[in-house]
């Protein structure tokens, strides 16, 4: 299950830039030489590329909608929060310098209880996580082990 809960189905599109019959290595290799060949003096006269993976978009939905417009606060919150941990478990899991830093910032006021614990079993699964709230209460009780106060740039053990 999600951070969304189980009746939420997120989806991913990748929007290219560059067209293709056959969505392979090579033919997007072909397509986009032929682009930027075809658009040089264009890119020129703009000071830019206008072609390849760095021009690309990603399209999200959720239960079938596009996200932009249909999600609600929550739920957006929740599918970046969502794609935030998977790129840290990805680096977790390529990366021979062990876990990355997990970084929180009042994400938890964002969310509903049930989201709220939800993202917590995540994260604890990280060997260091910097969480930040305002409001104590939005922080599951799990996820409090050392807690420090700032108030006029001082920093204090709770």
């Amino acid at each position: 299950m999600g951070i969304a809960g189980v009746d939420h189905q997120p989806k991913i599109h990748q929007k290219l830039t560059v067209e293709t019959t056959e969505l392979s290595a090579e033919n997007y290799k072909n397509s986009l030489r032929a682009l930027i060949t075809d658009s040089r003096d264009a890119e020129i006269d703009r000071g830019a590329s206008l072609f390849g993976p760095h021009r690309d978009d990603l399209e999200f939905e959720l239960n079938d909608l596009p996200a932009k417009g249909f999600a609600s606060h929550g739920e957006t919150w929740s599918y970046i929060l969502a794609l935030k941990l998977a790129s840290a478990e990805i680096l977790k899991s390529e990366s021979q310098l062990g876990d990355p830093v997990i970084i929180l910032d009042d994400v938890f006021a964002e969310l509903d209880s049930a989201r709220r614990t939800r993202l917590a079993e995540r994260v604890v699964l990280f060997e260091q996580c910097l969480i930040t709230c305002a409001v104590a209460e939005d922080l599951p009780a799990d996820l409090v082990k050392n807690v420090f106060h700032v108030a006029s740039g001082v920093v204090r053990p709770a």
